[in-house]
């Protein structure tokens, strides 16, 4: 009868411990599901990175523009002036000038001449005619117009893109090893600029018995890490992929969760300006899991 009750318990927690397994593995793949929809919101939303149609970068004085074939700067949007008027760069300073149209709005309000970039501008000014959106972007000594179309087809087509199956191996326990000193990481973007970002430290963890470390940037509450690996170029964007954790709490850790890396900008737009992984977060492994590659560019 002893025996009987022993093995019914067994039996009992054998059952209890797969049911929680269960559970948690259907809860971390709703996770993981729930994540990617939030992704494919933010990729096709209004500031995301599928209705980008061009990035045109302004020389010194005056920059016209239209749809004309012709002009210096070319809108690809039928409806709009040939000639719709010019942007004058001064130095840091932008201003707009409209002609042949009362239709180019700032922020919803009909323009006719506007400074539209300046250093001492806390939020840039959205520029629009019709479906398209333009806003000032500046990197480095480049300043240019980075242009939307709110209805670009590429929105519509896009449910989002492939990725290596769910697997809770690659949800990993990191330790931040701040640095001792104030430390900076060289950010090289694929226009061949390099900024010098401060470091949040260095994340250490392992797989598969062995120990890695990735440098991270601090963006408001969380780890940002730009990171490469072995299915660069094959599966996987050819330059590295994105990932965030949380910032870690007073025990100085997190979770890297490599279900959630994510591809740059570039993937999908020729029109980005992407940081690339600085070499030292070169891993020399196959990082199946997350997004693979998308599109051509």
């Amino acid at each position: 009868m002893l025996h009987f009750l022993r093995s019914s318990i067994i039996l009992a927690f054998m059952s209890l411990s797969f049911t929680a397994n269960a559970q948690s593995k259907a809860a971390y793949n709703k996770e993981i599901k729930d994540w990617c929809a939030k992704r494919v919101q933010a990729l096709k939303a209004a500031d995301g990175w599928l209705n980008l149609v061009g990035l045109f970068w302004l020389h010194e004085g005056i920059n016209p523009f239209g749809s004309d074939p012709g002009q210096q700067i070319v809108f690809p949007y039928k409806d709009l002036p040939g000639d719709a008027g010019y942007f004058a760069r001064k130095g840091n300073t932008i201003t707009l000038a409209v002609k042949n149209t009362d239709r180019i709005q700032i922020d919803g309000k009909p323009i006719q001449e506007a400074l539209v970039f300046d250093t001492a501008i806390t939020k840039a000014p959205v520029m629009s005619y019709g479906s398209l959106q333009w806003t000032i972007i500046q990197r480095g000594e480049k300043i240019g117009i980075r242009l939307r179309n709110l209805q670009a087809p590429t929105v519509s087509i896009f449910k989002g893109t492939q990725r290596y199956p769910t697997n809770i191996a690659w949800k990993v326990k990191a330790t931040l090893v701040p640095p001792t000193e104030p430390t900076y990481i060289a950010i090289t973007n694929v226009l061949g600029q390099t900024s010098q970002l401060p470091s949040a430290g260095k994340l250490e963890f392992t797989i598969g018995q062995k120990k890695y470390s990735l440098d991270a940037l601090l963006e408001g509450e969380e780890l940002f890490v730009l990171f490469a690996d072995a299915t660069n170029g094959a599966t996987t964007y050819g330059s590295g992929r994105f990932m965030y954790a949380p910032k870690p709490g007073a025990e100085g850790t997190t979770i890297l969760d490599f279900n959630k890396a994510f591809n740059p900008p570039c993937a999908f737009t020729r029109y980005a300006t992407c940081p690339l992984p600085p070499r030292q977060n070169h891993l020399p492994i196959a990082v199946t899991a997350g997004e693979k590659n998308y599109g051509h560019h």
